[in-house]
């Protein structure tokens, strides 16, 4: 259940970042992250979609943004929730139901994307990691996920 995960810890090579999950929210996407994560799966993935005064993108276990998971989309969990710094979103395909695995965590107010986009947590600590991830569509030498648990 959805409700047993309350805590995400991405590891990153210069630390720890931490975000609370939101399964009031998005208790499906909540499940996903969650068992994605506790999976292995998002282990040594990349950040391949990095735009500065935007949004940190990942999730794609081939780091070109157009893969995700075997397992089926989901079903969009919208909700009022603003897009604000640090709110961690599902990334998906011009279809509102297609989230799998990839995710993003903005730096700044996207709130363009309220209503659009399922958010299912938010950074509580360690934000100026994600601040520290090299930019670019992909970057060059791109940030990694060292490992990544729910609890």
């Amino acid at each position: 259940m959805a409700d047993t995960f309350h805590t995400l810890t991405m590891t990153l090579a210069d630390g720890d970042v931490t975000i609370k999950l939101r399964p009031d929210l998005a208790p499906n996407h909540v499940e996903r992250i969650a068992t994605l994560a506790n999976d292995g799966f998002y282990d040594g993935v990349v950040f391949h979609r990095v735009i500065p005064g935007f949004m940190a993108q990942g999730g794609d276990p081939t780091g070109t943004g157009m893969h995700g998971s075997d397992l089926p989309d989901l079903k969009q969990e919208f909700s009022r929730e603003p897009h604000v710094r640090g709110v961690c979103s599902m990334a998906r395909t011009s279809n509102p139901d297609s989230a799998n695995s990839q995710f993003f965590i903005c730096f700044d107010d996207a709130r363009f994307l309220d209503g659009q986009y399922t958010v299912w947590g938010e950074v509580t600590g360690g934000m100026e990691l994600i601040d520290a991830l090299p930019k670019g569509e992909p970057p060059r030498e791109p940030g990694k996920i060292v490992t990544m648990r729910a609890e």
